[in-house]
């Protein structure tokens, strides 16, 4: 349901924004508002979980998140929408690291493996069903309808999970919060992340808001830093990165995320805007990434232990590298079949990455502390789908705006190309500014989808990165308590 809420906003986007009056790249704060309240909240998971049980708190963000997805359905405007889109993110926090945290403390050591696997496949349904589901829902209801699906799905989880587990509750324990660290910690965030998302409709740093959000970020997550390594009960347990294979597989669940999601925010436009996709349509487009993910995340989760997990990483982020230099070769001549290959293709990446870098995340580290490392590996990740948003969004109108000039600039009017091509447009009756139009429409067209082929060459660049730095990581893998 967290996840399936993430993907199914982003092929709605577009409609979002239209029926509230406000253009595409504000409408992307719908997006980044939820990442960027869930991060601030999922490295107090460990706190939380500590002094209210970890069954307790994972049911009670359930019951509030099917609230406030109520909430953000019957918002009437984008800032309505957006106020309960930071609240849905912030119950949500919890959700992901606890769903984590109470498989394993519920499975014995040598069965872990297979757990998350599990866990993951779960997980990687929603890239499947999410933009599908999103899609035919806005052409076919209301965008509304997209928060209210959550509200059966949410009562149905909290009762099952509550008969199922409320005689397995944790310990509680009264432990102070760290109260300056989490107003430096959301004061940070949060100007970071609104730096990003208005940046580009600013003019970045030659804004005096844009610069001072950036100037107070900069500031508050130094001191952040600062205050948590000294503080006894940190909101943030900097601490677990003195751990190289929490360090190294955090970096890398992070960059790859990071160009993951930017192809997953920025595919759906660029199919709507150029290929006059329906946002059903656009959600077929996406899903395809998810199918062999389904089935290969079980089958990679019950042999990952007899094969080196850094192997795994690098092939999934060589499939990642190789589908996204595979994408930034589309045109607008491109057919459905076309674009959804290398989303298929991609689907096996994502069980080679995304089970194998959770081990080693928490290879070796005590059950005591899986809770706070889970919650710090999934505030990473967040905040790299929640930066991904933004500066996806920001990269592909940057780069539409630049080769439009280029494309513009090779445009003579008395040429005999352009004269050609006018002639072709007189039989349809285009002529005169009429015709001019026509012909920046497609200027507009071939312009974003260079734009787009940029963004995608940048992901590949960053996914072979990542394929470089997970050999900087230590076997052996194993999680729970110290050697397996």
């Amino acid at each position: 349901m967290e996840v399936l809420d993430i993907s199914i906003v982003n092929v709605s986007v577009y409609t979002i924004s239209g029926n509230l009056g406000v253009s595409r790249t504000e409408g992307t704060i719908a997006i980044s508002a939820y990442s960027m309240a869930s991060a601030v909240m999922q490295p107090l998971t460990g706190w939380i979980a500590k002094r209210f049980g970890e069954v307790r708190t994972f049911c009670i963000s359930i019951l509030l998140f099917a609230v406030f997805s109520i909430m953000c359905g019957l918002s009437v405007s984008m800032p309505m929408l957006i106020v309960f889109r930071l609240l849905q993110g912030a119950v949500s926090g919890p959700m992901v690291p606890l769903s984590q945290t109470l498989l394993l403390n519920n499975y014995p050591v040598a069965r872990r493996s297979i757990a998350m696997a599990l866990w993951a496949m779960t997980v990687v349904v929603a890239p499947v069903f999410g933009p599908i589901l999103g899609g035919w829902i806005t052409d076919n209801y209301s965008w509304s309808w997209i928060f209210f699906i959550n509200v059966p799905v949410g009562l149905f989880a909290v009762t099952v999970t509550f008969f199922l587990l409320r005689g397995r509750e944790s310990k509680t324990s009264r432990i102070p919060i760290d109260g300056l660290g989490l107003f430096l910690l959301a004061v940070g965030i949060g100007c970071l992340q609104f730096m990003l998302d208005n940046g580009n409709d600013y003019d970045w740093f030659s804004s005096n808001m844009i610069l001072t959000l950036g100037i107070v970020a900069a500031v508050c997550l130094t001191f952040l830093i600062a205050w948590e390594l000294m503080h006894d009960n940190p909101v943030i347990n900097l601490k677990l990165f003195k751990q190289r294979n929490f360090t190294v597989g955090v970096t890398c669940l992070s960059l790859g995320m990071f160009a993951f999601f930017g192809g997953t925010v920025v595919l759906p436009t660029w199919v709507q805007e150029v290929m006059n996709y329906t946002a059903t349509w656009a959600g077929f487009a996406v899903a395809p990434v998810g199918l062999l993910a389904i089935f290969l995340s079980p089958l990679v989760g019950v042999f990952q232990n007899k094969v080196d997990l850094r192997i795994l990483n690098s092939v999934g982020f060589a499939i990642f590298c190789a589908c996204s230099f595979w994408m930034a070769g589309f045109d607008t001549n491109a057919s459905y079949w076309h674009l959804a290959m290398p989303r298929l293709v991609m689907g096996a990446g994502i069980a080679l990455f995304f089970v194998p870098v959770n081990q080693i995340i928490l290879s070796g580290l005590p059950d005591s502390e899986v809770a706070s490392a889970s919650g710090m590996a999934n505030f990473f990740r967040t905040i790299a789908s929640s930066v991904a948003t933004a500066v996806s969004t920001t990269m592909y109108t940057q780069r539409s705006t630049y080769h439009h000039s280029i494309l513009t600039a090779n445009i003579d009017a008395g040429s005999r190309t352009t004269m050609e091509y006018l002639d072709k447009l007189k039989p349809l009756g285009l002529q005169g500014q009429t015709a001019a139009a026509a012909m920046n429409q497609v200027v507009n067209m071939q312009a974003a989808t260079l734009a787009v082929n940029d963004v995608f060459w940048v992901f590949g660049l960053i996914f072979g990165v990542a394929m470089i730095v997970i050999w900087f990581a230590k076997p052996p893998f194993n999680s729970g308590g110290p050697g397996g």
